[in-house]
């Protein structure tokens, strides 16, 4: 097979980039290179937005920066060069800027230099991570809702209760799509019903039950 290992999987200044951040954010963060927009997003009711996948899926950001338990992403940053400046990589930009505003996800432009100042990058930083944890986030679990680990989904045993349920079954406030009705198979919540979005894992929102009815 025509296939060989690439010598350039970081250009210098991207890796030099990366020496300074790895410095700076020590054990506390998990820096991730070049990662595809289509790892950190997802499309809210593919079939009414085809094509939009595509328009992602051989897009990437230079890095993304996660929480290292968790790997959770956190932030995005895009190392800008003079490369950047060309009129193709101008609407790119503005394509790839609207995407991440759409997501409520974070993400740095950050120009090329031949050094950084740790200090001002530090602030960008904090000031992203301030902005990741301001974005409502609906996966937020209040104590009466079991993890998403824990759920199954629950089968109507009569096929018109199946239409009444579909008729009061919320949609997700993340995706737009609608909510299937799920039961805690384990823990201290065993058997109570919540709702689920469909698009699990990709998606875990999670609503009471009671409170989406």
């Amino acid at each position: 097979l025509p296939y060989r290992l690439r010598d350039d999987f970081l250009s210098p200044a991207e890796k030099s980039f990366y020496n300074v951040i790895k410095g700076m954010m020590a054990n506390f963060f998990t820096i991730c290179p070049k990662v595809s927009l289509a790892d950190i997003f997802f499309v809210k009711r593919p079939n009414e937005n085809k094509g939009a996948y595509n328009r992602i899926n051989r897009k990437h950001v230079d890095f993304v920066i996660c929480d290292p338990q968790t790997m959770t992403p956190l932030f995005a940053i895009e190392l800008d060069d003079s490369s950047h400046d060309r009129a193709d990589r101008v609407e790119r930009d503005a394509f790839v800027d609207n995407v991440f505003e759409a997501a409520q996800f974070p993400l740095l432009h950050i120009p090329v230099q031949l050094s950084y100042n740790t200090s001002e990058l530090g602030s960008l930083f904090k000031n992203a991570l301030q902005k990741e944890n301001r974005t409502i986030n609906a996966t937020e679990q209040s104590p009466s809702v079991p993890p998403a680990a824990t759920l199954q989904t629950d089968t109507p045993q009569n096929p018109r209760d199946t239409v009444t349920n579909e008729a009061q079954q919320p949609f997700c406030p993340k995706c737009g799509t609608r909510m299937v009705l799920r039961t805690a198979k384990n823990g201290a919540l065993s058997g109570r019903k919540f709702y689920g979005c469909t698009n699990y894992p990709k998606c875990r929102v999670i609503l009471p039950f009671e409170e989406a009815r």
